[in-house]
């Protein structure tokens, strides 16, 4: 409102409301007063928007500011203020909305008290699926992708894959059985930082074939036949399990090496793996330059497959297999004695891992892409 139709509402006089509004002088018979609002934003930045953020947010929105103009003219960020204007606004019953600072500032308060139960606790339906699948060992992301695809008219039943994470690790919250926390893959119930890994001095008396002279097929993925090989180490180094993944289809394969890791040893089980894939999907073998790669050149003659080496310390290069290493961790757990895996249980392993969805597939299984390309 202009100052003449306020001031008889709150029954003061024009030039009073004037003087309050805008401040004053001193004069000989009266002392300087500052405005009663300052039409600037309140100075410091909270945590919380305040009270005096929000009526400054109604004052601009009705002068038709920007959402961006009021945000950098408060300090916060622009989706801040968005936030703010969607969840507290008042719609009428035609849907039109408006920004009352007040009431909008009394429906923050109300929505702030902690604790809370968080969504997870509150629906029984989307706890059980999510205990349901944790217990198959997907990850937070699987379930929370699947819970879409299930359900996709259903909002109350999505959750973002951190709202899991939260429900499973922060304390106090106990929306999940705790046990549950071990399902996560890593077994950690905090992230930390990388750490860059120490570089190593080739040890092969063959000379190696780098990942840069690697067909360019193999990079993006687009033919299948492209393999990644590694080793899982047991306690003490003296067991091990290797693993193959398909770089397109990231279908897993476990060599069975139940009586060590040596470079025989290893180049034995390779050759037994790919020999029971057809020609068309064993094209390449990427590996690190670890000792039990020493007799890659034999390999590549008795399986008729190239191998490429990655650069020293760059895990990196082989993605897939360091995923995929990840995943076996919850099977194989590190400091464990794995030369006790049988060959059927290695087996029954890499089937539970290629039946499960992966979003870099469109949600298909490893096993099911694979099927195709042996299918065509």
């Amino acid at each position: 409102m202009s100052n003449n139709k306020a001031c008889p509402i709150v029954g003061l006089n024009p030039k009073t409301g004037r003087r309050w509004r805008n401040g004053r002088n001193a004069d000989r018979k009266q002392k300087a007063a500052t405005p009663v609002r300052p039409a600037v934003p309140p100075s410091g930045v909270s945590r919380y928007l305040r009270e005096d953020d929000r009526i400054y947010i109604a004052d601009r929105l009705r002068e038709k500011a920007t959402i961006r103009a009021t945000a950098a003219e408060l300090g916060r960020s622009p989706s801040t203020i968005s936030g703010e204007v969607r969840r507290n606004r008042t719609v009428g019953t035609r849907g039109q909305w408006r920004y009352r600072p007040h009431a909008a500032h009394a429906r923050a308060d109300a929505r702030r008290p902690r604790p809370k139960l968080g969504k997870i606790g509150q629906n029984l339906e989307l706890r059980d699926f999510i205990q349901n699948h944790l217990d198959l060992r997907w990850s937070p992301e699987q379930i929370c992708q699947a819970l879409r695809a299930r359900f996709p008219r259903r909002p109350e039943m999505h959750v973002v894959h951190e709202t899991v994470h939260q429900a499973l690790c922060v304390q106090g919250r106990g929306e999940l059985r705790r046990e549950l926390a071990q399902a996560v893959r890593t077994g950690r119930v905090r992230r930390r930082p990388r750490r860059q890994a120490q570089q190593r001095q080739s040890r092969f008396r063959d000379p190696m074939v780098m990942i840069g002279e690697r067909p360019a097929e193999a990079e993006d993925r687009a033919v299948p036949g492209h393999w990644e090989g590694d080793l899982i180490i047991g306690k003490d180094g003296a067991s091990a399990i290797g693993t193959l993944v398909e770089r397109a289809t990231r279908y897993v394969m476990l060599p069975h090496l139940p009586t060590g890791r040596g470079t025989e040893l290893v180049r034995d089980a390779l050759v037994e793996a790919v020999q029971t894939l057809p020609s068309h999907v064993k094209r390449s073998l990427t590996g690190d330059q670890g000792s039990e790669m020493g007799r890659h050149r034999e390999f590549t003659i008795a399986a008729d497959v190239p191998v490429y080496f990655c650069g020293p310390a760059s895990p990196w290069q082989r993605g897939s297999n360091e995923n995929a290493n990840g995943l076996l961790r919850q099977y194989f757990p590190k400091s464990t004695d794995l030369s006790v895996h049988t060959r059927e249980h290695l087996a029954a392993v890499a089937a539970e891992l290629n039946g499960r969805p992966r979003k870099t597939l469109g949600l298909q299984t490893p096993a099911e892409r694979l099927h195709k390309l042996l299918t065509v």
